[in-house]
């Protein structure tokens, strides 16, 4: 009885030493300073993503516009810091950094912050920060309360649309391509945007952990094969659609 009594009263101080709530977050925080550091930089491309898309503001919408893609670059170099091993100057280094998904968008955001604002640009990049953030806050709440119900909305949420969220970063960048030669013609990108862009694609096309890009290439090409074989397509838009694809499978990557 007396080593019963004894335990339970250990059991009720280690409970009692445990700490909860506020407390309980910023222990979790002061354990993950990086991940706090990177959801910092996140919730500011949102911030400042939110503020470009908003009209009536006193900023500059450039300089909300170039923020955004720096906020995007410095998370990008991060995670690549993260994930790469100690630098060596070798080719086999150089082909482990372009396998990385952070050393794509690191490119995708220099190639954007030498040309003039355009809006679809910053779609990818703050769905992104919005997918993380979400995970890390989840992770918080957590930390305060395991039966927090504003966490499980979180997860929930997310989990359910993580998926036609990834598909819509897909179909935006790749949509991107297309209207890059329009805002060549409006004097918003350089001649030379579309060629850096076509490397960015090419290096999704190929991501060994995002299947997404593939995936949104091959709905494509069906619904536009669909397109072309309806009775309502004339013929010479069938063939305009059927050279198109043509010409796209012979600038994919090829398998290796």
């Amino acid at each position: 009885m007396a080593d019963n009594s004894s335990t339970t009263r250990t059991n009720n101080e280690n409970n009692s030493n445990t700490p909860t709530g506020i407390n309980a977050a910023m222990m979790f925080i002061s354990r993950k300073r990086t991940e706090t550091f990177l959801l910092s930089i996140r919730l500011a491309t949102l911030v400042f993503t939110a503020l470009y898309l908003i009209p009536f503001t006193s900023f500059s919408a450039i300089n909300l516009y170039q923020k955004a893609l720096l906020a995007n670059a410095a998370i990008s170099a991060l995670r690549l810091h993260q994930r790469l091993p100690p630098f060596r100057f070798s080719r086999e280094y150089l082909a482990l950094v372009f396998i990385e998904d952070s050393a794509h968008y690191l490119l995708y955001s220099m190639i954007f912050l030498s040309n003039h604002a355009i809006t679809l640009v910053l779609l990818p990049i703050a769905l992104f920060a919005l997918l993380h953030s979400s995970s890390f806050l989840h992770n918080i709440l957590n930390a305060m309360d395991s039966n927090s119900s504003i966490g499980n909305f979180i997860t929930n949420t997310i989990g359910r649309y993580q998926r036609e969220i990834f598909l819509t970063i897909a179909l935006t960048e790749i949509t991107l391509m297309p209207t890059l030669f329009f805002a060549i013609l409006s004097g918003l990108a350089s001649i030379f945007t579309p060629f850096m862009y076509y490397q960015f694609l090419m290096l999704r096309y190929s991501s060994q952990r995002n299947p997404y890009t593939r995936q949104a290439f091959h709905w494509l090409r069906l619904w536009f094969e669909k397109t072309a074989n309806s009775p309502r397509c004339p013929q010479m838009g069938r063939s305009v659609i059927y050279k198109s694809i043509e010409i796209i499978c012979r600038l994919a990557p090829q398998p290796v």
